[in-house]
This record gives structure tokens, C-alpha cells and sequence, in this order.
């Protein structure tokens, strides 16, 4: 799996001196928005929450590519992938890459969020974890620092691949008995829960913890 394009865009702008600034300023607003006063180590711990979050992204994709041919989704998974990165490259999307590191927020979450409705769906056909990481809690505070509209559209671009690249119907078809068995004895898939996950412990005082 060739993540270098990706990781050279995240490379270049998690490191510029002006990232975590940026961040603090958007993580401010959305405190605000979410009823919370954040101090300035609130607001650097959220900072470096998102820049671990967009680092993720390269990790990710490599595991996903490797687990899914590990249990016959190769070649979904290879479609969403490939949409994972043509998403990274299209510079005028849902938030526009010229807003510097704000403008990768978008392009990660739709990368993380799409390989974990995999995972799920995974999960809920066979009863056992597709990689272990469990992106949920990570998913959704950084859904709630991109905030609506934004984030609802990038829900419908992860559903709409889901079902243009075939995936829930292929992983319903791993349902069956004789599947099931056959996966059992598959080391290289979790068969129970997601050993990590990032951590969002201190995010309460941004309010990007879940009620």
C-alpha cells in the first residue's frame, strides 16, 4: 500500500509553524460552540489530538489494505482506498485543502471513517474485529470539531462508497457458517475487541466527548 503522496501532504503541513496555532484558534471556537471555556493547555492537547489523528491516516490504510486480503475484501477495500486518496488529492472538497492544516481535517476523517464502517460491518456480519483499532471515539470528536454541515456530507461520501464499491454486501456474504469457521482459524484477524484506540481522555473541556 503506497501512502507516500499522503504522507508527504501531511508532512508538510503538520509540521508548518503556523499548524498548531491554527488549531488552537478553530478548537477555540468550537468550545465556544459547545457551551465549554477552554484553557491554553486544553487547547493544546486538542491540537495535538488532531495532528495525531491526521498522522493516523497512512498507518491505517496500510493495516486495512493488509487485513482486509487477509479475509477476501481486498478488492473493496482497494476501491475505498483508492477513494481515500483521490479524496487526499482533490484539492477544492469539502473543506479546501488551501486552508492549510485545516483543510486536511476533512480528508482524514473521511479516511478513518470510512475504514471503520468497514471494520464495523465486519464485526456485526462474523463477531470478530477486522484490525486492532477502534477509530469510533476519535471519529466522532473530530466530527463534532468539524462541525455541520461539513460533517453530515462527508457521512454521505463514506455511505455512497460503501455501497458503489459493493463492500456490505460482500461482507453480509461472510455470514455463513462454513465462513465463520474459516475465519475461527485465522490468526491475523481479531476475534476480539480492538487492543487501541487514539486518545481523547483530556478533550472534555473542548466538549468533544460524547454525552
Amino acid at each position: 500500500m503506497d501512502t507516500s503522496t499522503i504522507d508527504s501532504m501531511i508532512a508538510e503541513l503538520c509540521t508548518d509553524d503556523n499548524a498548531e496555532p491554527e488549531l488552537h484558534d478553530l478548537l477555540a471556537v468550537v468550545a465556544e460552540r459547545e457551551g465549554k471555556e477552554a484553557a491554553p493547555a486544553d487547547l493544546a492537547r486538542g491540537a495535538r489530538f488532531v495532528l495525531s489523528y491526521i498522522e493516523y491516516v497512512p498507518y491505517m490504510m496500510k493495516v486495512a489494505s493488509t487485513a482486509a486480503a487477509s479475509v477476501g475484501l481486498d478488492s473493496q477495500m482497494k476501491q475505498i482506498l483508492q477513494m481515500v486518496e483521490s479524496y487526499w488529492l482533490e484539492g477544492n472538497d469539502v473543506i479546501p485543502d488551501e486552508l492549510g492544516i485545516i483543510g486536511l481535517l476533512d480528508d482524514a476523517y473521511c479516511s478513518l471513517t470510512s475504514m471503520q464502517a468497514v471494520s464495523d460491518h465486519y464485526q456485526l456480519q462474523t463477531g470478530k474485529h477486522l484490525f486492532p483499532n477502534d477509530l469510533g471515539a476519535a471519529n466522532r470528536a473530530m466530527r463534532k470539531i468539524i462541525g455541520e454541515p461539513y460533517g453530515s456530507e462527508l457521512d454521505r461520501i463514506v455511505i455512497r462508497t460503501m455501497r458503489q464499491t459493493g463492500l456490505i454486501d460482500a461482507v453480509k456474504s461472510m455470514a455463513s457458517e462454513e465462513k465463520k469457521l474459516h475465519f475461527a482459524t485465522n490468526s491475523t484477524i481479531w476475534g476480539h475487541g480492538p487492543a487501541g484506540e487514539l486518545d481523547i481522555t483530556d478533550l472534555g473541556n473542548l466538549g468533544l466527548l460524547s454525552n
